[in-house]
């Protein structure tokens, strides 16, 4: 294999092991809150098998070893000799993280350090404390829960039965025989079955069932009343077990129930299955060796002659499997379950391919590219007033808007895996402060550009832990308050606007203004005179060196922290805003465009320049009279609601305008909130190619970027939100 091929390789692993990571992180911290959920705990135990066989694959015994441990833990609750509390949850979640530790150590090609080995001493040693023994119980005790004394087979009902109130550890196979009546008369000896089986392992137990005994005067010494329930320690297969008593298949009734340890081994086969397997059920289930031969014919039979009226229809392979216990009811649940997963991954498998995001960034800027030039021959066209030319132009931009929307979408991800990482930050977060929280996620099918959900988790992590430590009080505080105990933490997304709005809202204490002012006056950063209104008061949050903590501790104190969320949101071109009622809660809310590459803009002109608003935040376009233009307020009338102005002359310094130039004003919209721009020429919608200011221009009041026009023209992107902000404070000021 090629140097080239082995990146690629270990790339996806690290991949797909990052992606199993995160879903064994969300499946516990699921299990925590049902821990008796049996299918829940089934797929934590599918998810680390998976990581153990892919680091298997390519020999990264570290994360084989460890994870092994961690899997022979949830094999054990499984079977029910453990049970999930808080201290084997944490225990669980640190493992996780060490097997995150694992793979990056493999992803860098680095040894583990001494540190690492250190905290998997530690972990190996708390794991393996819960692999200790925990007691048995006899074979035949689990055989009367199982067939009861009556010498009847097991229903699922009485095989949950027992399974919950006598798990054992045990290593024998149990084998209930019901012989038929005439085997006597045939000549066959039922005791011939017990002397094969002794030569297959080690008979543990053996005891004879004979309920069927009739009275003596009706006893016919030519008739076998009897039954075996056996206990048999071996190595051998179920398929070779049922073959000891094949040459008296017809005069008897069996039914074997393998060891735990071996319904484990059914599972991992199932799981191990692979394309070519088969997919019916009873072949699942042969192949993993947890059904004979015998006992699908059986099924199969059972199944084809069972009585149904017309309303009722026929039994499924499954149920008549577990009715008459030819297998373990979780083995056919583990079956079946794997067998959707193998139709809908083979729905799907056509329609999905991983793809490197360094690629699709390529992609984006082509397109971009292709953007500019569909621009420039459509301006060409129209110069040279040619109709063939300006048809051609007009396709080829329709197919380019096309291109441009598939394009973005295959960028799109939904923000839902985002906010599932927070699970885990509320849980260790309040379990750190002492608090009880409740974490609800809505609108996590929500999309937006990958690029920008990336940057996004480190300012959202910072305003849930805000939440966490200033806003949601401690039990005791919230019973005070007529308050539940437990708080609630909410993180919701949607799209308003062409925007995407995320939400970060709890139901604890509020912001107390009056506080924030004080602080804000003490630091410096508001006059003592000054009457600032409550939402100008709580944008102060954002201000450095801001803090309304009584101590610094891990996670607040210091004022560091929303000034870096705020930075981090104006970074990705979007805005920060605050609501809070005392007492009730506080909502932070973010708002961001869908995308950071290529939008819809309208052009405009001013002043000999040319600017581009987000064509989804234009509402409408008017044009200034001359009456409002001489009286220079910085407001109009617009159907009775009153419309801030902002003359773009002005406001980039470039002169007053000339006599004859008959303005317009572009109505624009963010957050609820309008205002007019005065502009000089309306140009229509212009498809804009995204371009980063440099560094000297980063900061540039009112100008979120740039873009080249079609004819090379440098055009720039307007920063609608802070121009509407701009807008409010001159209407305020002159009024």
């Amino acid at each position: 294999m090629t140097n080239l091929n082995l990146e690629q390789v270990l790339q996806t692993f690290v991949g797909e092991s990052a992606e199993l990571l995160l879903q064994m992180e969300e499946t516990l911290l699921a299990l925590e809150g049902q821990p008796h959920d049996e299918e829940t705990l089934n797929a934590l135990f599918r998810t680390v098998h998976t990581i153990k066989g892919g680091a298997g694959i390519f020999g990264f015994e570290p994360v084989v070893d460890f994870s092994h441990i961690v899997e022979n833990v949830l094999d054990r609750m499984r079977n029910g000799q453990l049970f999930l509390d808080r201290g084997l949850t944490e225990l669980l979640l640190r493992s996780k993280d060490h097997l995150g530790a694992l793979v990056d150590m493999v992803m860098k090609g680095s040894n583990v350090t001494a540190e690492l080995t250190q905290q998997e001493n530690d972990l190996k040693k708390r794991l393996n404390a819960y692999l200790e023994p925990t007691g048995s119980s006899s074979s035949v005790a689990i055989a009367s829960k199982i067939f009861g004394s009556t010498g009847g087979f097991p229903t699922e009902s009485t095989v949950n039965l027992a399974r919950e109130e006598s798990r054992v550890a045990n290593e024998a196979w149990h084998l209930s025989v019901r012989f038929g009546p005439d085997v006597l008369r045939h000549g066959l000896d039922p005791l011939s079955c017990l002397r094969y089986l002794a030569t297959l392992g080690e008979v543990v137990s053996a005891t004879a069932i004979w309920d069927k005994l009739p009275d003596p005067l009706d006893f016919d010494p030519e008739t076998c009343y009897l039954g075996l329930e056996v206990d048999l320690k071996t190595n051998a297969n179920k398929q070779t077990i049922a073959d000891a008593f094949q040459f008296i298949r017809d005069e008897i009734r069996i039914r074997i129930l393998p060891p735990q340890a071996q319904i484990s081994d059914y599972l991992l086969a199932l799981e191990e299955m692979t394309e070519g397997d088969p997919m019916r059920l009873g072949d699942m289930l042969v192949k993993t060796g947890a059904l004979t031969t015998y006992e699908l014919e059986e099924t199969l039979r059972l199944q084809s002659t069972h009585k149904h009226s017309d309303e009722t229809s026929p039994p499924r392979l499954g149920e008549v499997i577990v009715e008459h216990s030819m297998a373990v009811p979780e083995v056919v649940e583990a079956a079946l379950h794997r067998q959707q997963r193998r139709r809908d991954q083979a729905s799907v498998v056509a329609r999905h391919v991983r793809v490197d995001a360094s690629k699709l960034d390529r992609l984006i800027d082509l397109v971009g590219e292709l953007v500019v030039v569909g621009a420039s021959q459509g301006l060409t066209a129209k110069r040279l007033e040619d109709s063939i030319l300006t048809e051609s132009a007009s396709v080829l931009s329709r197919l380019v808007e096309e291109i441009r929307e598939v394009a973005l979408r295959l960028r799109m991800v939904q923000i839902g895996e985002t906010f599932s990482r927070f699970q885990r930050v509320v849980r260790d977060t309040a379990r750190d402060l002492d608090k009880e929280v409740k974490l609800e996620v809505n609108g996590a099918d929500t999309e937006l550009d990958k690029a920008m959900v990336e940057r996004l988790a480190d300012p959202l992590t910072h305003l849930v832990r805000n939440s966490l430590d200033h806003g949601i009080e401690r039990p005791s505080d919230r019973a005070a308050a007529g308050k539940p105990v437990q708080g609630q933490l909410t993180l919701n997304a949607y799209h308003d606007s062409g925007s995407i709005v995320i939400e970060v809202a709890d139901d604890g204490r509020g912001i107390d203004t009056e506080r924030v002012l004080a602080k804000a006056i003490d630091a410096g950063l508001v006059n003592r005179d000054a009457r600032p209104s409550t939402n100008e008061i709580l944008q102060l949050i954002f201000e450095p060196g801001l803090t309304t903590a009584a101590k610094v501790t891990d996670l607040s104190g210091r004022g560091v922290g929303m000034d870096v969320v705020r930075r981090a949101v104006e970074a990705l071109r979007g805005t920060i805003e605050i609501e809070s009622l005392l007492g009730i809660g506080t909502v932070v809310r973010v708002r961001l465009p869908l995308t950071l590459a290529i939008i819809d803009g309208f052009l405009v002109g001013t002043a000999g320049s040319f600017y581009v608003a987000p064509l989804d935040m234009v509402v409408e376009c008017l044009d200034l009279t001359e009456a409002q233009g001489k009286q220079g307020r910085g407001y109009l009338s617009l159907r009775g609601e009153v419309l801030p102005l902002l003359c773009l002359r002005h406001a980039f310094a470039a002169g007053e305008p000339e006599e004859d130039i008959r303005q317009s004003v572009v109505v624009v919209q963010y957050g609820g909130r309008k205002a007019g721009l005065v502009v000089d020429q309306l140009l229509g919608e212009f498809q804009t190619v995204i371009k980063p200011l440099g560094e000297v221009f980063r900061r540039l009041s009112g100008i979120s970027g740039a873009t080249i026009l079609g004819s090379g023209e440098v055009a720039l992107i307007l920063d609608v939100p802070a121009l509407i902000q701009q807008a409010a404070m001159r209407t305020a000021v002159a009024a």
